[in-house]
């Protein structure tokens, strides 16, 4: 399966599938009573998702100049974030904030594992050149582990085309299943059972939530393949998992603030990030 598999159908069935569901989603949030008590919390996270449904979805109806836009965008913030919790010295940063806008640009012409490699070395070369005999090691392997984790991840908003579309849709609605099925299902028996000590509030009936909502919402924009299905599904769980371990190292519980509902930028396309990389390995 390639990109070409889903171009020009995920852009039309998404508009009125992600309108729809927000808009029943708001009407259920407004309907809260003022008891439930993450009734504040499901509202901001409501109204974020009502911002950044059109900016995500309207950076496609640009074309590949829009994704890289939106790639870039992301990435420039999301690598600030996990710099910062990484404790990476300003050279790395300086390299990460290059990576994050230089990688999906290469993208633009196909994908170009020179501009990869360059990065990467220029991720060591700032620890070897500044000599750190304590901390340089760490200093780059932090470094390389940002760069494919976040630039390299988002290059897949370019090359995917009008599948990286369907993925962003699908990792949003498993995001919302893996909530309601942890909810629903998630205090007792065995899909009770916590998935990873690195997320303690996850669990097995979070992953059949997210399979659920994964699947619908691939078919609901006409892009559905067991392939895609699972390696978006595989994204959503470990991506969720990959954050947790950085800010647990980092001692955070979130990589930001100032994303109302969700913390910061990371916590959001966390799930994103993975779920792009695997469907690159599996569609490319």
């Amino acid at each position: 399966m390639s990109a070409v598999f889903v171009a020009g159908e995920v852009a039309g069935r998404a508009v009125p599938v992600v309108a729809g569901v927000l808009g029943a989603g708001g009407v259920a949030v407004a309907s809260l009573p003022s008891r439930v008590r993450m009734r504040a919390e499901l509202r901001r996270r409501w109204r974020t998702w009502a911002l950044s449904a059109p900016l995500f979805i309207g950076a496609f109806f640009v074309g590949r100049a829009g994704a890289f836009a939106l790639a870039a965008g992301l990435g420039v913030v999301a690598v600030g974030e996990y710099a910062r919790m990484a404790g990476l010295p300003r050279a790395e940063r300086a390299v990460l904030v290059a990576a994050a806008i230089a990688v999906p640009g290469a993208a633009l012409a196909g994908p170009d594992p020179r501009t990869t490699g360059a990065l990467l070395v220029l991720a060591v070369l700032a620890a070897v050149c500044a000599g750190d005999a304590e901390q340089g090691f760490t200093r780059a392997s932090r470094t390389l582990f940002g760069l494919l984790w976040i630039p390299v991840s988002l290059s897949g908003l370019v090359l995917l085309g009008d599948t990286a579309l369907a993925v962003g849709v699908a990792v949003a609605f498993g995001d919302v299943g893996a909530w309601f099925g942890g909810t629903a299902l998630g205090r007792r028996g065995p899909l009770a059972r916590r998935l990873s000590p690195l997320s303690p509030n996850k669990t097995w009936a979070g992953v059949a939530g997210a399979a659920a909502a994964t699947a619908a919402a691939l078919a609901a924009v006409g892009a559905f393949t067991p392939v895609l299905w699972a390696a978006v599904l595989a994204g959503c769980v470990l991506g969720d998992l990959v954050e947790s371990m950085v800010k647990r190292e980092a001692g955070v519980k979130d990589a930001g603030s100032w994303l109302p509902g969700f913390g910061g930028l990371l916590d959001r396309i966390d799930s994103l990030l993975v779920a792009l990389l695997l469907v690159m390995v599996v569609t490319l």
